[in-house]
């Protein structure tokens, strides 16, 4: 019998070891990927907010297992995993405001998930303007 990934104690694992391009190593893949590859993929895929309102709306934000694992991927907002994000402030940010239990409330609202599209288009054209 299969264990279900959301009764996984995330609470004392490490992160993944960074990839090593010059050796072959033995990690497990899942899918065919390493752990470190799908976690990267997950937080990047956190900067997207229909995203983190499709997983409020499925319930996954009030599960305490799902919170615990937001809650290890923050290793992310440091090094040496930092430079592996592609768009880090956006991911970043939404994995830091997933903490706080009132953001992952208010999430399913539409309008807020809305607000969010706006602020983070704001944001990339301010960005492409001092650029």
């Amino acid at each position: 019998m299969a264990l279900d990934p959301m009764s996984v104690d995330s609470s004392n694992l490490e992160p993944p070891a960074i990839p090593d391009t010059t050796t072959t190593t033995q990690e497990p893949k899942y899918g065919g990927h390493s752990r470190f590859e799908l976690e990267l993929e997950f937080v990047q895929s956190l900067s997207n907010p229909e995203y983190i309102n499709f997983l409020a709306s499925n319930k996954f934000l009030s599960m305490p297992s799902f919170v615990a694992y937001l809650d290890y991927l923050q290793y992310w907002s440091r090094p040496p995993y930092l430079k592996y994000l592609t768009f880090p402030s956006a991911s970043l940010k939404m994995l830091e405001l997933l903490q706080v239990e009132q953001f992952r409330k208010d999430i399913i609202n539409p309008g807020i998930t809305h607000g969010l599209i706006v602020e983070g288009m704001k944001a990339a054209v301010e960005w492409h303007r001092e650029g």
